[in-house]
């Protein structure tokens, strides 16, 4: 198992970027598939796409990114890449079924995200496992679902408005003080 105590820099770096560049034609750059749910984690056991064990053990000021370059030698390098983060989204119907559903998802910890009326939690499992926690919602038709990776999740939570007659019912409550 290899020991990685620090990140070397990001394989933008151009300094980095010549050498890995190389190494890619040569087929000698690895990658670790992080979780994102992982990448602020300083410690952590994985192993590379090509089959290498890594012991993560990073000091507090340091965290692991996209392109965060953990090893870089002479024959070969092994660089961070980030699994895109898939989301489930759920769109109340009615004002009742916002709130049994912030209930329900409250109640279970989910990690969430808002984008306008729907509400984005974060999937660290199967998405059955999570629509299966609320099937009387979801079979009964008061919450929709949807998969969505990470640039889909982000679009809907930049441009999203609300809609009138929505969850919220239009109306709009500003904290202007």
């Amino acid at each position: 198992m290899l020991r990685i105590e620090r990140v070397l820099g990001s394989r933008v770096e151009p300094a980095l970027s010549e050498a890995l560049h190389r190494l890619e034609h040569e087929g000698a750059v690895d990658v670790a598939n992080v979780p994102a749910t992982d990448l602020a984690r300083r410690r952590l056991l994985i192993t590379t796409r090509g089959g290498e064990e890594l012991a993560i053990a990073l000091p507090r000021h340091e965290k692991l990114f996209d392109g965060a370059v953990l090893l870089l030698e002479p024959d070969r390098a092994i660089v961070v890449r980030a699994a895109t983060e898939r989301w489930l989204r759920l769109e109340p119907r009615s004002i009742a079924d916002a709130v049994e559903l912030g209930y329900h998802v409250g109640n279970l910890h989910w990690r969430v995200r808002f984008g306008g009326e729907v509400l984005l939690v974060a999937l660290e499992g199967r998405p059955e496992d999570y629509t299966a926690r609320l099937e009387n919602l979801i079979s009964a038709r008061r919450v929709g679902v949807t998969i969505l990776d990470e640039d889909t999740a982000d679009a809907v939570e930049a441009v999203e408005p609300p809609q009138p007659g929505g969850a919220r019912g239009g109306h709009h409550h500003h904290h202007d003080h």
